[in-house]
């Protein structure tokens, strides 16, 4: 059995923040097993388990609040007595350009108070951890991740997080190393400056009349 954490905070006013991309990811992964809605509440986390074309996964959000989640990282591994070479944490680095992915079988927290909770819980720092890139902040770091993402950056969202789920399944199949050879490299498309959100959003492309919405109202594009 694999263990997915993927690291973020419970809440409505925290969803879809870029603090919680790790969670996104692990719904994308509910997702395409066919999961979605059949999560339990146990170890402090949110929890659904089963097999998933030949993987037999565990997916779990601590629900203890970003700065606590050793707690729940440690109960989840106990109760299954699962070895720390079976876990993965999935969380957000705004040391990375949005984008991003980054494979690491050890390390330190790098200052993420998420990973910094589990390495004091675990009692160490060898774990594999798949970190993504958010951005550098433009103003205050705590600002940053508890903030939503831009236009620009949730037209690629998507893409993101079906290559985030992609990676994790490649880790569950092969391992640590060769899932960061075919995915420490990843390069997100550029944004499209001509579609810089879906159609009808603010910033988005023109309607078949030519007219778009801005922040101050619909306009007419000018030729």
């Amino acid at each position: 059995m694999k263990i997915v954490v993927g690291l973020g905070n419970p809440g409505s006013q925290y969803a879809g923040t870029r603090h919680n991309i790790g969670w996104l990811v692990l719904d994308r992964l509910a997702e395409r097993a066919g999961w979605s809605g059949r999560g339990r509440q146990r170890d402090s986390s949110n929890v659904v388990m089963g097999r998933y074309r030949g993987l037999d996964l565990t997916l779990a959000k601590p629900l203890t609040y970003m700065n606590d989640s050793g707690m729940a990282v440690r109960k989840i591994l106990a109760r299954d007595r699962a070895p720390l070479a079976d876990l993965l944490v999935v969380a957000d680095d705004f040391a990375l350009p949005f984008g991003k992915l980054r494979f690491r079988e050890a390390g330190s927290h790098g200052g993420h108070n998420g990973l910094r909770s589990v390495v004091e819980e675990l009692g160490t720092e060898k774990f594999s951890r798949l970190r993504i890139g958010i951005g550098d902040p433009a103003r205050n770091a705590i600002d940053h991740v508890l903030s939503r993402f831009e236009p620009d950056e949730r037209s690629r969202l998507d893409e993101l997080v079906d290559a985030a789920a992609d990676a994790v399944e490649a880790w569950a199949r092969d391992g640590t190393n060769r899932a960061a050879n075919r995915f420490n490299n990843f390069e997100l498309r550029p944004a499209d400056t001509d579609r810089l959100a879906a159609p009808g959003e603010v910033d988005g492309p023109p309607g078949p009349d030519g007219i778009r919405r801005t922040k101050t109202g619909w306009r007419r594009v000018r030729p």
